[in-house]
């Protein structure tokens, strides 16, 4: 594992609005998400002295999670409560794409990219729970989360894969020859080849995260892909696992009805297309809580939570 250096913290900006749970960065530097109450956000001078500038793009009627730019000033969001949506970011108007898969309704969409063909690829993070119960998901270790593709035109997702552990954040290679898939539930990042002579197959890609795997970003074929960390690894929680299927539902039963407060300790990595980590970055006792994802813009790291009420802006590594 790549030895960890420090994740250093320059400003929190609160935004008015609890959880920014995946943050994205524009052409322009300005950073868009989506909070708790349905907004879909613009967040424009975040590394400037001042206080930033908050523009309300659209509101999708659910919570949005997952979001992706497309190139003709538009916005894909996974919806956990309304499915793949498509944002008009002049107009604010909200199209659904698709809301359900195989004949069953998308019960927690998680995040989409979108290829230069046209082809859009998203996760369900699971179809036993709801957003609002996620960890029940993480206790009970399903395996029910999926990926899914939704052709250029269509209004019908295709199941490409199933027994994913938590389906989350996706990420293309460089080429576009294969996803990289975060299982957040097996800390791991996985690879799904969409060409060559392993086509339709799975693979790992990078295992044994330190952490619990969620949003993925890349800025351009070029760029890593950054990781976000939403919480450390719990050996409590891995030991359980272990166990058999009826104590798992017991325990997850348990866990959506106790109190939770994330970890203080935050991290995040960025790996290449050889599934190399480049960088680990992370702080104990950290004011921030929860990381779900991270960006980069203007030489800053941005991070989004579904905890908190803000953003952290941090000092991005030198590049490697």
């Amino acid at each position: 594992m790549h030895r960890p250096t420090a994740l250093v913290p320059r400003r929190y900006v609160a935004i008015g609005a609890r959880g920014p749970e995946d943050v994205v960065a524009d052409a322009r530097g300005r950073v868009l998400t989506g909070v708790e109450d349905g907004r879909i956000l613009r967040l424009d001078g975040l590394t400037e002295p001042a206080a930033p500038r908050v523009e309300v793009l659209a509101e999708t009627g659910g919570r949005p999670l997952g979001l992706e730019l497309l190139p003709d000033d538009a916005l894909l969001v996974c919806d956990a409560e309304r499915g793949l949506l498509r944002v008009d970011l002049a107009s604010g108007a909200v199209r659904v794409l698709t809301d359900s898969a195989a004949g069953e309704r998308l019960r927690f969409c998680s995040n989409a990219v979108a290829l230069s063909d046209g082809s859009v690829y998203f996760t369900v993070s699971s179809r036993r729970y709801p957003l609002k119960q996620w960890i029940g998901d993480l206790v009970e270790h399903t395996g029910t989360g999926r990926l899914l593709r939704l052709a250029p035109g269509s209004d019908t997702a295709e199941v490409l894969l199933e027994g994913l552990q938590f389906a989350n954040g996706l990420a293309p290679s460089g080429d576009e020859s294969f996803l990289v898939v975060a299982e957040t539930g097996a800390y791991r990042l996985t690879r799904y080849w969409l060409t060559g002579p392993r086509a339709g197959h799975l693979e790992p890609f990078a295992e044994n995260l330190p952490g619990m795997p969620d949003n993925l970003w890349r800025a351009g074929r070029h760029g890593p892909v950054w990781v976000s960390l939403a919480g450390p690894r719990v050996p409590p929680l891995d030991l359980l696992h272990r166990g058999p299927p009826h104590l798992l539902r017991a325990a997850a039963r348990v866990a959506v009805r106790a109190p939770f407060r994330p970890s203080g300790t935050i991290a995040v990595l960025a790996v290449d297309d050889q599934g190399e980590i480049l960088h680990h970055l992370t702080r104990r006792h950290s004011g921030f809580r929860m990381v779900t994802s991270v960006c980069e813009t203007a030489g800053h790291l941005i991070l989004g939570s579904l905890w908190e009420r803000g953003i952290a802006v941090c000092e991005a590594p030198a590049t490697k």
